[in-house]
């Protein structure tokens, strides 16, 4: 049952987090509301006709992206945003069945450390980006003031001097217009609290204090603890207006004003344009290319050989299973998932089970893993019914969101090699720490390594950035060919081995000072 608690808690702050962001971004057509819904339904069925039921699906941050490209896009060219995403969704089912068809699964053999670290890095940076971004944002629609006004009053803008607090966490009135004297203040102090709530309650899992299990319970809830301290803090201070989180009450869409639970595949005029109907098949490609890859390269990590698995993985039914599933989502408004790899793995760490007679001076070994279906469905049922607790989600302010987001970006940059390999950038050689890659190669070697990927960093960025952003998972699959044909003519065969290989194994002992965080190359 602890499992159970710990990972719904591990998909609903996600679900809310990127629930909130999607809902600004998307101008309220998709929200929480929509995510969570997607979130119980695709996991109910997942769990009860996948392959590999230890696996999570859920929302991500390569899925975000490409909403936000596809909805500026959209907006753009005057296109009904929704109505594209359903025929998005056609074309994904028609790609799945096609790639299934030929057993195209095995083309995740191709996909690297090399490649997978820049896709993670790029990730994570844009968490990290899109939290201060919008700081800045609150700074400028809401800038500071003297406290001291020019008749000696101390005022503060309420609902009794203009201002009308409306239930969807906007102001209207003229402290609306001027903008609120503490606003940015407190956002800052919600957004920093959480992050440095949430990263220290992960650091305090591996500290010396209180016995292993309530270290490793205080640990793994660091994120909802954070977000009740700072909703808390927030609720207490009275006089200072935050945005709160966008959620309708009741089983409602975000928007109920804009679109309802079915979408009409031919726009809402019936006038959606014939061409744009086959165009879709393009974005519907880049879409399938990112599901795919977080998907199986998720399964690879969830099933090493390592963990002992019995049941083993269906690589093709779970990716059609999950692809089919959004393409049908898509009819409703309803988000794409894809497998959700920090969850999965914690969803796994939860359910192994460690020997318990070890000899002096060794390691626990897994001794087997509970492989089972009850967890996943109780979780994805468990989600699904905290629709009903709008009233609850409406008093999280997206400053603690935001929080979120900048500590999932900070935690997905502790497993990719890359991070460490740019810090040696700035290291002399003799504080160099003892790994493979530093003992084996050459360190101007492996400085050009590091400057190739962050050449394909800086190209994938700069595609993000520009009105090309769709095509940045094309720009991705790009990083394959480079690293098979023009890598093996810089380095030698041993020096690929040390710098692109899988060495990365399951540490599930907290006295490792390691945790889900450290498997991954792939982002949250």
């Amino acid at each position: 049952m602890a499992a159970v608690i710990f990972i719904y808690f591990a998909a609903l702050s996600p679900a809310i987090t990127f629930g909130g962001l999607l809902g600004e971004k998307t101008e309220g057509l998709i929200g929480v509301s929509e995510l969570i819904v997607s979130t119980a339904v695709q996991g109910v069925v997942f769990c009860l006709l996948g392959a590999q039921p230890l696996l999570v699906v859920g929302f991500s941050g390569p899925l975000l992206v490409f909403e936000e490209a596809f909805y500026n896009f959209c907006k753009g060219n005057d296109i009904e945003y929704l109505t594209g995403r359903t025929w998005i969704g056609f074309w994904l089912i028609i790609i799945v069945v096609i790639i299934v068809a030929f057993e195209g699964s095995f083309l995740v053999r191709f996909v690297s450390r090399f490649t997978q670290e820049i896709f993670s890095f790029l990730i994570s940076l844009i968490f990290i980006y899109e939290t201060f971004f919008k700081l800045a944002m609150t700074f400028r629609d809401h800038p500071l003031r003297r406290c001291s006004l020019s008749n000696g009053s101390n005022e503060t803008p309420s609902a009794e001097n203009g201002s009308l607090l409306l239930s969807n966490g906007t102001l209207a009135g003229k402290a609306s217009a001027s903008g609120e004297p503490n606003t940015a203040l407190l956002s800052l102090v919600l957004m920093a609290g959480t992050f440095f709530i949430a990263f220290y309650l992960r650091k305090f899992k591996n500290s010396a204090f209180f016995p292993g299990r309530l270290r490793r319970i205080i640990g793994d809830f660091g994120v909802p603890i954070a977000i009740l301290i700072m909703v808390l803090v927030d609720y207490s201070v009275e006089d200072t207006y935050t945005q709160k989180l966008s959620v309708p009450k009741g089983f409602s869409v975000t928007s109920p004003e804009k679109r309802g639970w079915i979408i009409n595949p031919l726009g809402s005029n019936g006038q959606f344009p014939v061409w744009m109907m086959f165009a879709c098949c393009l974005p519907a490609l880049l879409v399938f290319i990112l599901i795919f890859m977080e998907t199986q390269i998720t399964t690879l990590i969830v099933s090493k050989k390592e963990r002992m698995l019995v049941k083993g993985s269906g690589f093709h039914l779970d990716l059609l299973l999950i692809v089919v599933l959004g393409g049908t989502a898509a009819m409703f408004g309803l988000p794409w998932l894809a497998g959700a790899t920090v969850r999965s793995v914690t969803h796994v760490n939860a359910l192994t089970v460690m020997s318990k007679a070890v000899a002096p001076g060794d390691k626990p070994r897994i001794q087997e893993v509970k492989e089972q279906r009850v967890t996943g469905l109780l979780v994805a049922v468990m989600v699904g019914m905290s629709i009903v607790i709008g009233d609850l989600l409406r008093q999280i302010p997206l400053a603690v969101l935001f929080g979120i987001f900048l500590y999932m970006g900070v935690m997905s940059l502790n497993g990719i090699q890359l991070t460490e390999r740019m810090m040696l950038l700035l290291m002399p050689p003799k504080y160099h720490p003892d790994h493979t890659y530093v003992r084996k190669v050459r360190t101007l070697r492996m400085h050009l390594f590091t400057c190739i990927q962050l050449v394909c960093l800086a190209s994938l960025w700069a595609v993000k950035s520009t009105q090309a952003s769709l095509a940045f998972p094309f720009i991705l699959i790009l990083t394959i060919p480079v690293k098979m044909f023009l890598l093996p003519r810089i380095f030698s065969t041993r020096e690929m081995a040390c710098l692109d290989s899988e060495d990365a194994e399951p540490k599930l002992d907290e006295r490792e000072c390691l945790d889900e965080y450290s498997e991954m190359q792939m982002p949250v």
